[in-house]
C-alpha cells in the first residue's frame, strides 16, 4: 500500500504562496521596468511626467498579480504585449540588438501567461 491511500481526508491541504514561480519573476519583472519609468522621469527627465501613470499600471499589475487576481493578470498581459510591441518596432527601427532581445524576453513572458495552467490558478 502506499502512503498517497492513506492521507487523512479531515486535515486541511496546505495552501502554497507561490504555486507558480513564472508570475512572481514577471512581477519583480514589472516592478523593474516601472522602476526604469519612475527614475527616467524624475531623476533624469527624459519622460514625460504622463509615463507615471504607466508605472503605477505597472506597480498595481505587479502586486496583483502575486495575489492572482484576474484582473492583475489582464493587466500584466496588456503591459507585456504592449512592451513585445514596443521593442520589436524599435529594433525594426534602429536594428538595437537590445531591443531584439527585450521583445523577445517579453514574448517568452506572454507566452507563459496565456498557458492554461496559469489561467487556472487565478481567482
Amino acid at each position: 500500500m502506499s502512503n498517497e491511500n492513506n492521507m487523512n481526508p479531515t486535515q486541511p491541504q496546505r495552501r502554497n504562496l507561490f504555486p507558480l514561480p513564472g508570475l512572481v519573476a514577471i512581477s519583480l519583472y514589472l516592478l523593474l521596468i516601472s522602476g526604469g519609468i519612475i527614475f527616467g522621469v524624475v531623476v533624469t527627465h527624459t519622460n514625460s511626467p504622463l509615463f507615471l501613470l504607466l508605472a503605477a499600471g505597472f506597480i498595481a499589475a505587479a502586486a496583483g498579480l502575486l495575489l492572482l487576481f484576474r484582473w492583475a493578470w489582464a493587466m500584466a498581459l496588456g503591459a507585456v504585449f504592449l512592451i513585445v510591441v514596443y521593442n520589436l518596432w524599435s529594433f525594426a527601427g534602429l536594428r538595437e540588438p537590445s531591443f531584439l532581445v527585450q521583445g523577445l524576453l517579453n514574448l517568452v513572458f506572454f507566452l507563459y501567461l496565456v498557458r492554461t495552467e496559469v489561467r487556472a490558478k487565478l481567482r
